[in-house]
């Protein structure tokens, strides 16, 4: 973990100033404001993550599970999140003169081009990841709504036929479909209203959980669970199973990857970076009260028979009408956090695709339509390809690997180290123009070194029981 490459110098400045600066100059009217900012990070937090947080908290227990879950990582997550913010003027956060829309252009800017080649790859990898896991989600939440419906007409004790019928598959494919579609939005700045609905339905399906468990604790009439967590056949699968609880709780918190897109949909006065913590304060404090809710009071209610996913395998059949609306929301909510963790990805490969091929006909040409009813639009020919691509590729990735817990235990675990601390760490270090070996720099460090384990331990987890499920 090594300092910068070195100050921005000579003629290397000078591409990365003049390749910000064209993008800074663009015509666009930002008019995002705090609740704006708000929505979207909720949008791209409360996502599947939340649904697989009673079954973390349950491998790791009543100590380990709600510590990690509303202290450590809502602080690591604030830390780079603060760190990130500062990031989106250059050279003053607050008033400098160049606009840093996106991840990778920062790392460029306070990093240079090697590292930012590096972050590019590990971007696109991290977002298609997310997007194959809002898939199997979606597929989940689907599937559960037909069984309870099933569940509900034949009765719990002829279940065996709601079970033996899994349509998944096509579930994904239909999600996926849907999300050819609204991929043609061209931007954030056009998806305010998508980013609002889709926190509704978080807030909906996740109060709807919180309660559920609540009542099934009263019902009970004690707390299930222990301090230990769920008892393993032997120590190697404890171990592996508190791995990939922490892949699930890392892939739960951070949006380092979104904060500079949504950032820069804010208006100013006040400055944007000051607008963007405020917001960060409020969406992280407000996701981890409804992290702990759902999380704790999911284990209190099923102990050691805590499910996967928290709105599915029947840990509710009752109200059927209530679980099935909560699953609804969460399927309506993914429609619009798939795209929110997509479209960083379309303008990045539009971008250096235009630049690649400034003469090439396909990259470049628009095509005039106009349907019946509707007024005549624009159709960008690259666009459509790509981003119709994109999506069928995580769909098929979806239907091959329908795992839910491994899947986002080794996507947040991938995804937390590089993403949500290396980079803003050393782009931190750099910007403030810290010296190595001092108390700060010393801190900053040991905190990269540590959620590096995290990483490390929660892939290596999640990775053998992928296999596991997979080949066993």
């Amino acid at each position: 973990m090594g300092g910068g490459d070195g100050g921005l110098h000579g003629e290397e400045d000078d591409d990365r100033s003049t390749l910000i600066g064209e993008a800074a100059e663009e015509s666009i009217e930002r008019t995002g404001s705090l609740t704006t900012a708000v929505a979207h990070i909720i949008t791209g937090v409360i996502g599947a993550g939340v649904l697989s947080l009673p079954w973390s908290v349950a491998q790791l227990g009543w100590i380990a599970g709600p510590v990690l879950l509303t202290v450590v990582f809502p602080a690591v997550t604030f830390v780079s999140a603060f760190m990130m913010s500062d990031c989106y003027r250059y050279p003053d956060p607050e008033v400098g003169h160049l606009r840093i829309r996106s991840y990778s252009e920062a790392v460029k800017l306070h990093l240079g081009e090697k590292r930012e080649k590096i972050c590019r790859v590990l971007i696109v990898i991290n977002l298609w990841f997310n997007g194959v896991a809002y898939h199997i989600t979606t597929a989940t939440s689907i599937r559960e709504i037909e069984k309870l419906i099933c569940y509900h007409r034949q009765g719990h004790e002829v279940s065996n036929s709601c079970n033996n019928q899994d349509n998944s598959s096509y579930y994904t494919i239909m999600f996926g479909a849907v999300q050819v579609m609204l991929s043609q939005i061209p931007d954030m700045h056009n998806m305010g209203w998508l980013s609002i609905f889709a926190t509704i339905m978080s807030f909906s399906y996740a109060t709807i959980g919180f309660a559920l468990g609540f009542a099934q604790v009263l019902e009970n009439k004690s707390i299930k669970g222990s301090i230990t967590g769920i008892p393993a056949a032997n120590l190697t699968e404890k171990v592996l199973l508190a791995f990939e609880a922490l892949g699930d709780i890392a892939f739960a918190y951070p949006y380092s990857l979104i904060l500079l897109n949504i950032q820069d949909t804010l208006k100013s006065p006040p400055s944007e970076n000051q607008t963007m913590k405020k917001a960060s304060t409020v969406a992280i404090s407000v996701t981890t009260f409804f992290y702990l809710c759902c999380s704790c009071f999911g284990y209190a209610a099923f102990g050691d028979a805590t499910p996967g996913n928290l709105l599915s395998g029947s840990a509710f059949y009752e109200p059927f009408w209530l679980v099935s609306f909560a699953n609804a929301c969460v399927v309506l909510h993914l429609l619009g956090g798939y795209q929110i963790f997509s479209q960083p990805v379309f303008p990045m490969v539009e971008k250096w695709a235009t630049r690649k091929y400034p003469n090439n006909m396909f990259v470049t040409k628009q095509l005039s339509m106009k349907l019946p009813m509707l007024p005549r639009f624009q159709v960008h020919v690259f666009r459509v390809c790509f981003r119709t691509a994109y999506v069928l590729s995580t769909t098929c990735c979806a239907v091959l690997f329908p795992y839910f817990n491994q899947v986002l235990g080794l996507i947040g675990a991938f995804n937390f180290w590089p993403i949500a601390i290396y980079f803003p760490v050393e782009m931190f270090l750099k910007q403030r123009k810290i010296r190595a070996w001092t108390p700060t720099w010393i801190v900053f460090r040991v905190l990269s070194f540590l959620c590096l384990l995290v990483s490390v331990f929660g892939f290596l987890g999640s990775l053998e029981r992928i296999c596991n499920a997979k080949f066993s």
